[in-house]
């Protein structure tokens, strides 16, 4: 059962007001125009990515992680939780205090069972993390494969960890705008505040956006590309312009172009080469006409494997 609406999900908010103290999203954080946006690539082991950054440098982390349902040979493990333990602990450690991580997740079904999945993420997190569980995201598409000895599967999950209660947490760059009809009358309500319906709505833990069909544009050739659309609403609410997000199982370079697009500094990894290719069809797709959200005049640097960490923008404390 969720909590009630009333209790202290609602209500988390209300002792920072009392004690005259910003939210999350506003504590501390500088966020200026930011001219240049660095970006580095690197193919290896996820470990040996997060061991090599220092503590506190990461605003936010996309984390696609095999999900053991044996897909291909890199989704196959004996023992996940083993292998995943190791890459969850860096991750909290390279965390600002602001900082989150959303992690997609994927469930076994009837004989695949047994060596480990999403749920046992949730419960070795439980059990052997300080993050907070913030949101557990509903990713529902309207489209997939039928089935006929089961319920067709209709959504995946997204779990949103904070490193503490100080995380950053941007609504209103996530809003949803109202249709016309209910705009015009709420707008009418004098009980409800005019700047808050102008803004939109909340778009809720439960997100509807279409899976990438075969023909979509935005297709690169990866097995399990996400939207970026759904990438999109993660970094915006998450993190912040000059911020820096980090992707080490970046598959097929979505969350690069996404961080390139709004403005923040980003680090791709993955074991397999081939995400350079992808990211290569990614920045081409961006370059063939795809508007940026940021500024038309930022450029965008990527750096080389010998630059990787080298850069100050990765070396924030």
């Amino acid at each position: 059962m969720n909590r009630p609406q009333n209790s202290v999900g609602r209500t988390g908010h209300n002792p920072l007001r009392e004690g005259n103290i910003t939210r999350s999203s506003e504590q501390g954080i500088a966020v200026a125009d930011f001219c240049e946006t660095f970006h580095a690539i690197k193919s290896a082991d996820c470990l040996e990515v997060l061991k090599s950054l220092p503590d506190n440098s990461i605003q936010l982390i996309i984390c696609d992680p095999p999900y053991n349902i044996d897909i291909a040979s890199w989704d196959r493990f004996t023992n996940y939780i083993g292998w995943a333990k190791e890459w969850l602990r860096e991750s909290e450690r390279v965390l600002t205090d602001t900082g989150s991580m959303a992690i997609f997740g994927g469930l076994q079904y009837q004989n695949e069972a047994g060596s480990g999945d999403f749920v046992s993420l949730l419960a070795y997190m439980r059990e052997h993390s300080g993050m907070l569980l913030a949101n557990l995201i509903i990713w529902h598409y309207p489209n997939g494969k039928g089935a006929e000895r089961f319920f067709a599967n209709r959504h995946e999950e997204i779990a949103w960890f904070a490193k503490t209660k100080r995380y950053h947490f941007n609504l209103d760059a996530v809003r949803m705008p109202y249709d016309e009809a209910i705009k015009q009358r709420y707008l009418g309500d004098k009980r409800l505040n005019p700047e808050s319906v102008e803004k939109g709505k909340n778009p809720t833990n439960v997100w509807d956006i279409p899976r990438l069909n075969a023909n979509s544009l935005e297709r690169v050739g990866h097995p399990t590309q996400k939207p970026l659309a759904l990438v999109r609403r993660l970094v915006r609410a998450l993190s912040y312009p000059g911020s820096t997000v980090l992707d080490f199982f970046a598959g097929s370079g979505s969350t690069m172009r996404v961080a390139i697009e709004e403005g923040r500094h980003s680090i791709a990894s993955d074991i397999s080469a081939t995400l350079n290719n992808y990211l290569a069809e990614q920045i081409e797709n961006l370059q063939r006409g795809h508007a940026r959200a940021c500024s038309p005049n930022l450029a965008i640097r990527l750096l080389r494997e010998d630059e990787f960490f080298l850069h100050p923008a990765f070396q924030v404390i």
